[in-house]
């Protein structure tokens, strides 16, 4: 849950946002969805309450399907020569809900003469974490998954094909759509965890088990990171255990592949009834909650590469990203590309080809590098968690550290609602309860504080990041967490954040805090992180009172 990329990382930290959501989510098995369509976000920024709503990318809908498409047609080719397949073969869409750079639709198009797009929405996704019971799903996450898939669906439909969306379990959807169809190969992406992991045994046995698809082979592709794990200079068991020489391994021996093109026309696909709709949020036992205040992500490809577009070349705002990436207010001091490399709908690897291309036509400078730099630290989490396994989710973490932690809930609920008494840290919580983001800097800070100054066991925080997070995925954010709780597998990277003095160095004149706490906007700046008997009482006391502490190094996989 990297990069202000908002890479989805806690980069030195994970994103949370205080949700109560129904987990209720009711399926009937391997039935088409009802045919409602969901209406993409409006585009414009829109006014509530006196505060601006500042739509991620601001564009309107006809502009992003613009760029989208000019995107597309510089990673196109007629395709006639290079398809010699026969038969059906499916798409199962996992997180990788994207056309640009997509090498399992690719193999699919050039291995068959017919494809068959398909989307599992898994009853798993929506049920309880494993812990603590909190809801795997929250609404604006779901939100952003709806708007990817009428993305995804209205882009397969213009090259040909189309995206079918069933309700439940994964194993027997493709078992009984392989029947069907008569399908020589499932393709579709790999995963790492131990949840995805299961799931791939599980549907690759069924299509073995039965005599009508003993034929059908599950084909996994990785294409989850900008560097190939096929090209790494080392096995996923041997990868190191310090970043740094990771990263400067991996820069000296290994090389970026190119992004996959892919034919214009992707069809055609197979006869199908009902292809189903996009479901609204209600069908999902969710509630809508509008965004009052702060960022509203739009989610999808056409979003994704809109945004890309936005913060590199119409807004020119790359080559500054290392001054700006530690903001917390506003929608350009970082990239806020984490949501979309979360769901797939954005490809690292166009990400770096978009870098370099600034680079040759702009400038090239610190900034450009640091982009990529914490996509490495994104691929890193990645492949680490193919080495720790389970490890990532305990409570020592990968190093199986003994720690004495807590779980107490009324603490706990304090810090998930914000109201901890510390602006600071109520007012990260505030924005994450309302807009399903936090800033990289935020998520350190957020952590911090749970971890070190309230004692409370880790897993929570990291559960509720999973339930909330519109950027979640299990890599980052539990490789963040074990990072920020001090349990991860680089000893080194035990810190402890001062509030005192992040809020000092982060938020000086308190903007921040007064604009998600906007009873604190009457008082002298110097006051509002420091309120007194003008807020809240603090619930805690600070491990370290105003003690000088590290400012926290920030070059770990963000969510920017």
């Amino acid at each position: 849950m990297v990069l202000q990329l908002q890479v989805s990382a806690f980069v030195s930290h994970p994103i949370l946002t205080p949700f109560l959501f129904s987990s209720a989510f009711s399926f009937q098995k391997t039935k088409i969805l009802p045919s409602f369509c969901y209406a993409m976000h409006s585009s414009s920024a829109i006014e509530a309450g006196g505060t601006a709503v500042h739509n991620v990318p601001d564009y309107g809908s006809v502009e992003m399907e613009r760029i989208a498409d000019q995107t597309f047609a510089r990673y196109m080719f007629d395709g006639v020569s290079q398809r010699r397949g026969k038969g059906v073969s499916i798409v199962w869409f996992r997180n990788d809900l994207r056309i640009l750079d997509n090498e399992v639709l690719f193999k699919a198009w050039a291995s068959s003469q017919v494809v068959l797009p398909v989307y599992c929405l898994d009853p798993k996704l929506f049920g309880s974490t494993h812990y603590f019971g909190f809801p795997k799903t929250g609404a604006m996450r779901a939100q952003f998954l709806i708007d990817s898939l009428l993305d995804l669906k209205q882009n397969l439909m213009k090259r040909g094909l189309n995206l079918l969306i069933q309700q439940g379990k994964p194993e027997k959807i493709l078992l009984s759509l392989a029947k069907a169809y008569e399908v020589h190969t499932v393709y579709a992406q790999k995963e790492t965890c131990s949840e995805e992991l299961h799931l791939e045994k599980l549907v690759s046995k069924n299509l073995q088990n039965n005599s009508t698809t003993m034929g059908t082979k599950l084909e996994l592709i990785w294409g989850s990171t900008m560097y190939h794990i096929d090209d790494l200079p080392f096995s996923p068991a041997d990868i190191p255990d310090v970043y740094t020489q990771f990263r400067k391994s991996v820069e000296s021996k290994s090389r970026i592949r190119n992004c996959i093109n892919l034919p214009s026309s992707l069809g055609p696909t197979p006869e199908v009834e009902d292809w189903g709709c996009v479901p609204e949020i209600s069908s999902l036992g969710l509630t809508s909650n509008m965004i009052s205040k702060g960022l509203s992500f739009i989610g999808g490809e056409s979003a994704a590469i809109s945004r890309v577009h936005e913060y590199f070349w119409k807004k020119d705002l790359l080559k500054t990203y290392k001054v700006t990436r530690n903001g917390m207010l506003g929608p350009d001091y970082s990239t806020k590309f984490s949501a979309w490399l979360a769901t797939g709908s954005l490809s690292p690897r166009f990400i770096h080809e978009e870098v370099k291309r600034y680079e040759k036509q702009r400038q090239a400078n610190d900034s450009t590098y640091w982009i990529l730099f914490e996509l490495i630290w994104r691929d890193y989490f990645r492949f680490l968690s193919i080495k720790q396994g389970n490890s990532l989710f305990h409570s020592g973490g990968p190093r199986n550290v003994k720690t004495s932690w807590i779980q107490d809930q009324k603490l706990f609920d304090a810090w998930r609602n914000g109201e901890t008494g510390y602006p600071l840290i109520d007012a990260n919580m505030k924005e994450l309860s309302t807009t399903g983001f936090m800033s990289n800097r935020g998520r350190q800070i957020v952590c911090s504080f749970l971890v070190r100054d309230m004692g409370i066991d880790w897993r929570m925080g990291a559960e509720w990041f999973e339930t909330c997070l519109i950027d979640y995925d299990p890599c980052s954010n539990y490789g963040n967490w074990t990072y920020g709780a001090g349990v991860g597998n680089d000893p080194r990277e035990d810190r402890y954040f001062s509030i005192p003095k992040q809020a000092q160095n982060y938020d000086p004149d308190g903007e921040f805090v007064a604009y998600w706490l906007p009873q604190l906007r009457a008082l002298p700046k110097d006051q509002r992180h420091s309120p007194g008997m003008l807020y809240l009482k603090p619930i805690v006391r600070l491990k370290f009172g105003n003690a000088k502490a590290t400012t926290g190094r920030t070059d770990r996989a963000k969510y920017h």
